[in-house]
């Protein structure tokens, strides 16, 4: 059985995306990117919403990327992806398939069934599997930057249990691993 783990580049007030849907100003460093292929090791498939993988499928065509970001394109390929959209209608990377609709039963299901992890990517398909109780771990990558607005990384009105596993300081990113309590579920 596999986890689902919720993975997010954070503004310390807790956007993912600036209001006008930005997020330049969490671009890694290579310190970060190794982190995060650490990270991607054990996932076997990649859930995404449509924005988010439209931005992610950079990693499918990328001819020349820094040599620190050459094992997590790797890893990236290695994975099945899922992506939610009701407008896309062929996906633009291989080991792709597309639902139009984010169904808890099937992720649930898919989860349990996977001999690896799962990752869930993109603030309102990670809200909405969060809200579910799907989530198992979060990686939040918390970037020394303030927006006041924009696209929040975790749904309102949800109350979750976590337990601090791990943190690490890259310059002024910090990666904070958390664990859902199993009591809270």
């Amino acid at each position: 059985m596999g986890r689902l783990i919720y993975s997010c580049n954070v503004s310390l007030d807790g956007y993912s995306a600036d209001a006008a849907g930005r997020f330049d100003w969490s671009q890694p460093d290579e310190r970060v990117h190794a982190v995060t292929a650490d990270l991607l090791r054990p996932i076997g498939t990649h859930l995404y919403g449509r924005r988010m993988y439209d931005v992610m499928v950079f990693w499918e065509t990328v001819d020349d990327p820094e040599p620190f970001m050459v094992d997590f394109a790797r890893l990236w390929r290695a994975a099945d992806k899922v992506v939610y959209s009701r407008t896309l209608t062929e996906p633009s990377s291989d080991r792709t398939r597309i639902e139009r609709d984010f169904d808890v039963d099937a992720v649930r299901a898919l989860v349990e069934e996977s001999a690896t992890d799962v990752l869930i990517g993109g603030a309102d398909l990670g809200g909405q599997a969060i809200a579910a109780g799907l989530v198992d771990e979060l990686h939040t990558f918390v970037h020394p930057v303030l927006m006041g607005g924009g696209t929040r990384w975790l749904p309102d009105g949800v109350r979750v249990g976590l337990e601090l596993v791990d943190e690490h300081r890259f310059g002024g990113v910090v990666h904070l691993h958390h664990r859902v309590s199993r009591d809270d579920r």
